[in-house]
């Protein structure tokens, strides 16, 4: 369970559209784009020393970590990771993201359930990033392997966002906004 889809299907929907007053498909819908959407903004912002420390040194709070239900998942820490990973731009990337929702739904505005659900995700993907990241970290290099890669961190993410729904969302909709936080 190492793939955008495993990270996914460990977001609590029920408990996020029960929070939110929304049919359980429309909070399916801002999951679905909201979790490649966070996973490529750290990754833009990974593609730099300076932004790869700081996610590395935000990954090091959520080790161990893997919030299951809402009541484990810290919104105010979700609003901070959400700052850094987009800043100015959140409204825009939630927004640009809800254009590639996979649910519609008559009168309501998926991008502002999308910007709802973008902390409230944010600590759970972060936990999710962070313990890959520690176990990549922990495995034994391979001899036969030439040196380890330059930016482990970015590789992790960019594998993440390389399934064809990240890609989607990432090249599409996202494209220019991400990687607008702060490194």
């Amino acid at each position: 369970m190492d793939d955008l889809s495993g990270l996914i299907s460990m977001i609590p929907v029920g408990d996020i559209a029960e929070k939110l007053g929304v049919d359980r498909s429309i909070a399916e819908a801002a999951v679905a784009v909201a979790v490649p959407a966070i996973v490529g903004g750290l990754a833009a912002n990974a593609k730099d020393e300076g932004g790869a420390k700081s996610i590395e040194k935000a990954l090091g709070k959520h080790k161990g970590k893997a919030p299951r239900s809402l009541a484990d998942v810290d919104e105010a820490d979700g609003e901070k990771i959400v700052a850094n990973v987009f800043g100015a731009k959140k409204a825009d990337v939630a927004v640009a993201a809800a254009k590639k929702a996979p649910a519609k739904a008559d009168g309501v505005d998926i991008g502002a359930i999308v910007a709802q659900v973008l902390p409230i995700v944010a600590p759970i993907v972060l936990a999710f990033v962070a313990n890959q990241f520690a176990s990549k970290q922990e495995q034994p290099a391979a001899k036969a392997e030439p040196e380890a890669p330059a930016n482990p961190l970015g590789d992790l993410l960019g594998g993440l966002i390389a399934s064809p729904q990240g890609q989607d969302l990432i090249a599409g909709a996202l494209g220019g906004l991400l990687g607008g936080g702060r490194k």
